[in-house]
């Protein structure tokens, strides 16, 4: 079958004049030229004063006394120009017009009538005979004061009608959480948005004081208790939190109502005086999972740290990975004279480095292609550059893989944290912060047991140069903390690649909870521990309240803009290898003490003695360059007691 195009020109014809067609030519005319602008405004002062005239002359009176009205009304208009001119009335964008417009030409057309009252004046005293009548003068003022700011606003609501009629069909109707002068601000930024996203219905006051009252014209709507009744009753579809009085508590009260009710949630930050309205509307995004973490901000001791950074010299391994890349970023900040990026992996290294030399500063960007185990080659590296501090954030962290290859654990998590440890000794180098995890308390998994030993290892070289009586020993200083938001294989990126597959969103089991920061917070704790320690800690940081990952899957599908379980299904897949369903942050036997920081605290560990414990480990190395797993994997057990594997080929060697 086919189809039949009519190109009859009176087919056409009917569809010149049609709606479409008057957006399509509103939307593409950018502003009217000043030169038109002014010549609308005379225009207007033309109908201004022969309405006047007419007004006068139908009294009785006339306007213009003076036996010479064409050169009085030349006159006339020629001041008026002028004044438009002092006040640049023409110089606005007709669509935007405001209350500056009406400024502006009310004091263009005030000077107007204290000219010509004065002119009025002078031409008396010296003819005897008034030029113009005075009462005739003040109204012509308010017709043209009314006809030139009433234009205006006639055809900025003859765009804004178009525009907002433009796609109605398509836009999400949402309410804006908030009357302040950040909630109008982000209300007036949509308004003019292009292309428009939303159509905005209401106001919402969460004291609920000023609901008999209108904002831009717009209803402030009555919240009794929940959101999504009220949003129901509107037909809403979505809410933009524009409120910044609201706690975090509050915030994550109304994205769990919405959420439950699949009601998508806009968050916005707060709108500076400087911003304009198109910069305001581009920062209005869906709010991110890591909004939701129920964290207060992180203060910082920017003295204490800078006093540690400030023109040092700083070695960062493992630095091309999330938390290495982060920490380069944020140690970069503080302005150190040489910072040595070290990490075996080529490609992202590269873009760091590209990344970080793209900013100017008088920092020192080195960048090392080196693999930590490679003792010969950190050796030279140290030789040449002599570092004064050492972040070490090297480490294979992948739980099952680990458990796949223990001897890759081995080498990596525990030989190279021994090379990077004994070089800083031999260097001098001044602290020595080594990233930890929260899997090394009572580990269940090769990996976590690599980084027990590892903290271990640093733990007791600390103490032993301190009783060897050097002065100036390397300061050891650990850092522990549980997952990290959006990290290299955390399940954010996991869970959104899946969700944007179609899904299922794979779980592996119900009950499994975890402990989450994001990468920028993980990392000025980590900043601020190494600044604070004095050698030997354990810092362990506050790490919020654990997180069901079930929970953070539903969330995340209703983030998206889907239902769990009807658009994307979550499919249960059992506990991996060395998996445990609660991560901790201190061993049954440890204690913790407060620091000044809130959210850093320390764990009382047990020591080990360094000789037995450097003999244990230097046969464990050995036994993983032989690639005996079980053999490995028991002196592991024997290093730390606590090691219990779970769901893993190797919890045989615990009975």
């Amino acid at each position: 079958m086919s189809t039949i195009k009519n190109t009859n020109s009176s087919a056409v014809k009917p569809n010149f004049l049609s709606r479409e067609n008057l957006k399509f030519s509103l939307s593409n005319l950018s502003y009217l030229p000043r030169w038109i602008v002014v010549m609308i405004d005379v225009i207007v002062l033309v109908l201004s004063c022969f309405l006047t005239i007419m007004l006068f002359r139908g009294t009785g009176l006339n306007f213009v006394i003076t036996p010479n009205p064409i050169k009085f009304l030349f006159l006339f208009f020629g001041v008026n120009i002028f004044f438009f001119w002092i006040f640049r009335t023409y110089s606005g964008i007709i669509r935007h017009s405001s209350y500056i417009d009406a400024v502006k030409i009310f004091f263009s057309q005030l000077g107007v009538l204290f000219v010509f009252l004065l002119f009025n004046f002078m031409y008396e005293f010296f003819f005897g005979v008034k030029a113009f009548l005075n009462t005739a003068l003040f109204i012509n003022i308010v017709f043209s004061f009314c006809g030139l700011f009433l234009y205006r606003i006639l055809i900025k609501q003859l765009f804004e009608f178009f525009f907002s009629e433009q796609g109605t069909n398509k836009l999400i109707r949402a309410i804006i959480y908030g009357t302040d002068a950040n909630a109008i601000s982000v209300a007036n930024a949509l308004k003019f948005e292009t292309p428009t996203r939303f159509k905005i219905v209401g106001f919402v006051d969460k004291n609920n004081q000023n609901t008999a009252k209108r904002i831009m014209d717009l209803p402030i709507l009555f919240k009794k208790k929940k959101l999504p009744p009220l949003m129901r009753s509107i037909n809403a579809q979505a809410v933009i939190i524009a409120d910044k009085s609201l706690s975090k508590e509050e915030q994550l009260l109304i994205v769990d109502q919405c959420l439950e009710f699949n009601y998508s949630v806009y968050t916005v930050p707060l709108i500076s005086d400087w911003e304009n309205q198109k910069e305001i509307s581009q920062k209005i995004k869906t709010i991110q999972i890591e909004d939701l973490l129920e964290r207060k901000p992180i203060l910082l001791d920017s003295k204490l740290i800078s006093k540690q950074l400030k023109d040092k010299t700083i070695l960062i391994s493992g630095a091309a990975g999330s938390i290495g890349s982060e920490i380069v970023r944020q140690v970069f900040s503080f302005n150190p004279k040489t910072i040595l990026i070290l990490d075996h992996a080529e490609t992202p290294l590269h873009h760091l480095s590209l990344e970080i030399q793209s900013h100017v500063s008088s920092t020192t960007i080195v960048t090392i292609i080196a693999d930590v185990r490679n003792k010969e080659v950190l050796n030279s590296i140290f030789k040449t550059h002599l570092p004064q501090v050492v972040y070490h954030a090297a480490a294979y962290k992948h739980v099952p893989l680990m458990e796949e290859n223990p001897s890759q654990a081995i080498l990596t998590n525990i030989e190279g944290t021994k090379n990077l440890a004994d070089l800083s000794c031999l260097y001098k180098v001044k602290k020595f912060v080594m990233i930890s995890t929260d899997k090394a308390v009572n580990p269940s998994s090769v990996m976590g047991a690599s980084k027990r030993i590892a903290e271990k290892y640093v733990q007791s070289l600390q103490f032993k140069n301190a009783n060897d009586g050097e002065k100036k020993t390397t300061k050891f200083i650990t850092t522990r903390f549980g997952n990290v938001l959006g990290s290299n294989g955390s399940v954010v990126p996991l869970f959104t690649k899946q969700i944007a597959s179609g899904g299922p969103i794979t779980i592996t089991h119900p009950d499994i909870i975890r402990y989450f920061m994001t990468i920028p917070e993980a990392c000025q704790l980590v900043l601020e521990a190494g600044a604070m320690g004095n050698g030997g800690e354990i810092y362990i940081f506050d790490m919020g309240k654990p997180v069901k990952i079930i929970d953070l899957a539903r969330k995340m599908i209703r983030l998206a803009g889907f239902t769990p379980e009807k658009d994307i299904k979550i499919a249960i897949v059992g506990l991996r290898p060395g998996e445990k369903l609660y991560e901790e942050l201190l061993n049954n036997t440890s204690k913790t003490l407060p620091t000044y920081h809130e959210k850093i605290m320390i764990a009382e560990e047990i020591l080990d003695d360094f000789n037995p414990l450097n003999f244990a480990i230097t046969e464990l190395i050995e036994s993983a360059n032989q690639f005996d797993n079980d053999r490995m994997v028991a002196q592991m057990k024997q290093i730390v007691p606590e090691f219990k594997s779970m769901n893993s080929t190797f919890e045989l060697l615990d009975k």
